[in-house]
């Protein structure tokens, strides 16, 4: 469970690196990745909203990976003790 949420986070951390960095939209895998990061904080992302879109991103989808790996930690680690 607990390699699962860091697989869901890492990919939510890929986007907001890609998205900081301004990787190229048109390249398949940074679709991929987009598509899939918005797909997995599609709850979080407008929670909040920034005037600048850098912050937008870094806090809508950095909420989702926080929240990824502390419920993936906690589910983990209540199972491995039962």
């Amino acid at each position: 469970m607990a390699v699962l949420a860091d697989v869901l986070a890492f990919v939510i951390g890929l986007w907001i690196l890609l998205y900081l960095l301004d990787a190229n939209r048109g390249n398949a895998l940074v679709d991929f990745v987009h598509d899939a990061a918005t797909w997995l904080a599609g709850w979080s992302y407008d929670l909040f909203t920034f005037d600048r879109e850098w912050v937008q991103v870094v806090v809508g989808y950095g909420l989702a990976a926080v929240v990824y790996l502390f419920i993936g930690h906690l589910v983990s680690g209540w199972l491995y003790r039962r």
